[in-house]
């Protein structure tokens, strides 16, 4: 079955290990830690060789560049072609086996792979490990068709340790089992919106805030007979885009510091999120006009715009 794109041509996962295979670490140690990510999540670990399969030759060449960071070297070959390429990243020579496996704190001896969490140091080193764990073996599905994110592996401890530490952090992921795999999944929206801000996907969460937005003034339009489609896509446009930029402030702690004016016009946009400016001018206690309340509006979406190029350069 093929995946469904999106209007780059890419399909939502895609995009997604894009975004991620752009993001910079905040220290050494993250980049550690993404390499860390990229050793739980291969396809074959041995006493003889450490393997790791992708379709994506960037995904391939990041695993590379980070295992060579922790000073390994591994090879990449390609197997099959065309849609059945794989990029295949071995590590077989035994000093750098062990190397590797010394630096990770693992014995090949031990039956189940567990998390250590000695290779995760910092607050940050978190974003970094499940980064590179979507890279490795992570898939969404197109929100505009339902929201799923999933982490898929055959080894069933290292699985939980990975969802003790995401339950760390406030995540509620769920597992189950799939084909002979493990599965630790997200199907909550805002979840999927949080597991991605934390993986360096920024953008790719904005989009699912906007398609849950435009959705649910879709169906509520459903509902509206008496109103003009075009009057109101154009409602749902403009809601939405001052909708996601308030979200977007308040997930980053933002929104509390703004002046008490901005923060009352985010307040009753979300108590009132399908109504027009028009008819928002009674909300305000005074009422406030059409254009002041558009100023304000657009002066969220401009923070909003302003804090998300910041976070992005950081």
């Amino acid at each position: 079955m093929k995946k469904p794109l999106s209007k780059t041509g890419q399909s939502f996962a895609q995009q997604i290990k894009q975004e991620i295979l752009s993001r910079a670490y905040a220290s050494d140690c993250c980049a550690a830690a993404a390499a860390y990510g990229f050793f739980c999540f291969s396809k074959k670990i041995t006493a003889t060789e450490l393997l790791l399969h992708t379709e994506t030759e960037g995904v391939a060449q990041k695993a590379q560049q980070l295992l060579l960071h922790i000073g390994v070297h591994g090879n990449i070959d390609v197997r099959g072609s065309g849609e059945g390429r794989i990029y295949e990243l071995a590590v077989r020579d035994g000093k750098q086996l062990s190397q590797l496996y010394h630096t990770v704190h693992y014995s090949p001896s031990v039956p189940s792979l567990r998390i250590h969490g000695g290779c995760l140091r910092c607050e940050q080193c978190l974003a970094g490990f499940a980064g590179a764990a979507f890279l490795a073996c992570g898939t969404a599905t197109d929100p505009q068709k339902e929201y799923n994110l999933e982490f898929v592996t055959a080894r069933w401890r290292m699985l939980q340790d990975f969802a003790a530490l995401l339950m760390g952090r406030g995540f509620l992921p769920k597992t189950t089992q799939r084909k002979g795999h493990h599965i630790l999944y997200f199907k909550a929206s805002e979840q999927i919106e949080d597991m991605l801000t934390l993986m360096g996907a920024q953008t790719s969460a904005m989009e699912i805030m906007s398609t849950k937005v435009l959705k649910d003034f879709r169906n509520k339009a459903n509902r509206i007979t008496n109103c003009e489609t075009a009057n109101i896509d154009k409602i749902v446009a403009s809601n939405a885009a001052t909708l996601q930029a308030i979200a977007y402030l308040r997930r980053q702690n933002a929104l509390d510091s703004l002046p008490q004016a901005l923060q009352e016009a985010a307040r009753i946009r979300e108590e009132f999120p399908d109504l027009a400016l028009k008819e928002l001018t009674e909300k305000f206690v005074p009422p406030l006009s059409k254009s002041g309340i558009s100023h304000r509006m657009k002066k969220l979406e401009q923070l909003a715009a302003q804090l998300q190029e910041r976070t992005v350069h950081e």
